[in-house]
């Protein structure tokens, strides 16, 4: 069985954007109920894919690497993905949860990589010399106190993608020009405007076009489950938020209020009253290294199918 845990998705090399378009295809060919679709383009024209497990009525979305030296998280929601279908075919259980019950009860959409143009930077798959690659050194070079390319969080254009929905943009905005990112970084810069960027526009439309009960959206690190946004109480979603937290042994947050403004979890609960979560998975310094993976993947996997359930 261990065997055929890994004989997809690997956990234990950098996640770059072509291995992830390799695993889904490889994935979509093992896995034939699997469902494939794009939600949009990104800044460099990449697609920006989404991977639908389940045939039932409920639906719910995960997605991950909005940021992208957080892309362990992409590898986090890819190995789900595939330990939930060996588990399907199998008629197994996953967590203990039998997984064709699962498959009948829920159509989960996944995108697990939102950010892939600067996900290929912090990964090494771009060099230095390439243009795209110095395209983004130009603009880090204006913010000498972050590290490049490691800390490298925003899009292509140096936005900050979860930065970007309108959720109190404007409290976003006077909060991060107090703090100096008042033009493209590669963090916590707010953008010109709401929904600006492609990726956030991409994530947005494809929420409105679903109908979502809860959305989780996948960061590091922090072992930190963030579950509100100002007072806005959606039924539910604390209890969900605290059967989440003792499945993972994360603790259950409210966010600081520094960062309490234009993030997607901020947007979704607003616009529906409906759950939303932030997860900051793992400990230590972004990006955390793929030796945390088995770590990581084991004090998550409980909230991934508790996510589901609920």
């Amino acid at each position: 069985m261990e065997d055929n845990l890994t004989n997809i998705v690997p956990t234990n090399v950098p996640y770059t954007y072509k291995l992830l378009m390799e695993n889904i295809r490889d994935l979509k060919n093992k896995y034939s109920f699997l469902q494939v679709g794009s939600i949009g383009n990104s800044v460099l024209g990449k697609n920006i894919p989404y991977i639908k497990i389940g045939n039932g009525s409920k639906e719910t979305m995960y997605f991950a690497s909005i940021h992208a030296n957080e892309w362990i998280t992409s590898v986090l929601l890819m190995k789900f993905i595939e330990n939930f279908c060996i588990q399907y075919v199998a008629g197994g259980s996953i967590y203990g949860y039998n997984a064709r019950e699962l498959f009948s009860q829920v159509s989960l959409y996944i995108v697990p990589m939102l950010n892939p143009d600067t996900v290929d930077l912090v990964t090494g798959f771009l060099k230095p010399g390439d243009p795209i690659y110095e395209n983004y050194r130009f603009i880090s070079n204006n913010f000498p106190q972050i590290p490049f390319p490691s800390g490298w969080k925003a899009n292509f254009n140096g936005v900050d993608l979860n930065l970007q929905f309108p959720a109190g943009w404007e409290n976003a905005r006077r909060i991060k020009f107090e703090q100096g990112f008042n033009k493209p970084s590669p963090r916590d810069f707010v953008g010109y405007g709401p929904l600006t960027e492609p990726e956030s526009l991409a994530i947005y439309n494809f929420t409105l076009a679903h109908n979502f009960n809860l959305t989780i959206a996948y960061h590091t690190q922090g072992r930190v489950i963030f579950w509100k946004y100002l007072d806005y109480l959606p039924p539910y979603s604390y209890e969900i938020g605290n059967y989440f937290a003792q499945s993972s042994g994360y603790s259950l947050e409210t966010t600081p209020y520094a960062s309490s403004f234009a993030g997607y979890k901020d947007w979704f609960i607003s616009a529906y009253n409906r759950p939303g979560y932030t997860i900051e998975a793992g400990l230590g310094e972004n990006p955390l290294p793929i030796s945390q993976f088995d770590t990581i993947y084991k004090e998550n996997e409980g909230i991934l199918v508790l996510g589901i359930i609920f």
